[in-house]
């Protein structure tokens, strides 16, 4: 969910947005993260070494550490994520963060020891313009600290009428509009993932649907966490913050529930594919 953090964006602060995604929005795809693990077996007797692309501020990473993996996480586009990934891991800032984790956390090269026998991309991708093409470079500058056999797991969103946040996400694309190109939101196709697999040479292994509701407390945090998420930067460039703040919190309306709190029911897709 993340397009470009790496471009400033007017108005946005980003060890701001980087808190609000570590501590609204990235909860949200913890379903997926389950899913994948317990599919693989992530953490099991024969040992896994997980090297987590995209790692973000590291949730996904300290939910396999958890389970016995030794875990690399890779973030080369939001430093400050990467900075909360520190703290979690390691035991300070965020709650969770068990002190002595077998975890490294890197801002560029990858380390290349030992090969990794799980590589994960849980970015989810097929919702910008784009966005395929980034996971695809991703993939290129993994691929040779992959085992032989490895598995290696994309993300993506579901169909756009299995995901409620669709419509919202609507209105990143029309205030987008004047800067159509990499990074305006677009409808999910049906196979950007396979996509990706195939241009990147990949086996493929296997694929699932995971339901990935995304609820928040109430408007203001459900505006928070969807901003955190990158996918409206084109559309604050096209206007101004406060006006997509303005639309955004208007179109998350229909999906606000009679206690205050938001609920938009959602459909994430993905699939493993093998290196040869």
């Amino acid at each position: 969910m993340t397009p470009a953090l790496a471009e400033s964006v007017p108005g946005v602060d980003p060890r701001a947005r980087a808190r609000d995604w570590a501590e609204i929005q990235e909860r949200m795809l913890v379903p997926l993260y389950e899913a994948v693990y317990e599919r693989l077996a992530v953490g099991g007797a024969a040992g896994t070494r997980l090297l987590g692309l995209g790692c973000g501020s590291g949730l996904a990473l300290l939910m396999a550490a958890a389970r016995g993996a030794e875990v690399t996480g890779v973030e080369t586009v939001a430093p400050e994520r990467l900075a909360l990934a520190r703290e979690r891991l390691h035991g300070e800032g965020l709650p969770g963060g068990p002190s002595g984790t077998r975890a490294r956390l890197v801002g560029a090269a990858i380390p290349d020891d030992p090969p990794y026998n799980v590589v994960t991309a849980f970015q989810p991708i097929g919702c910008t313009a784009g966005d395929s093409e980034g996971l695809g470079a991703l993939l290129e500058a993994a691929s040779p600290f992959a085992a032989r056999g490895a598995a290696v797991v994309l993300a993506g969103w579901g169909p756009p009428e299995r995901c409620a946040t669709a419509s919202v996400l609507r209105v990143a694309a029309r205030l987008a509009d004047p800067l159509r190109g990499a990074g305006s939101w677009r409808p999910a196709l049906r196979d950007d993932l396979e996509e990706v697999t195939h241009r990147a040479g990949l086996t493929p292994d296997g694929s699932g649907r995971v339901a990935c509701p995304f609820g928040y407390a109430d408007l203001e945090s459900a505006v928070r966490g969807l901003l955190s998420t990158g996918l409206f930067d084109a559309a604050i460039r096209a206007t101004d913050l406060s006006q997509v703040e303005k639309e955004l919190t208007e179109a998350l309306h229909p999906y606000e529930r009679r206690d205050g709190t938001v609920w938009m029911p959602n459909v994430f897709r993905y699939v493993i594919a093998r290196v040869p």
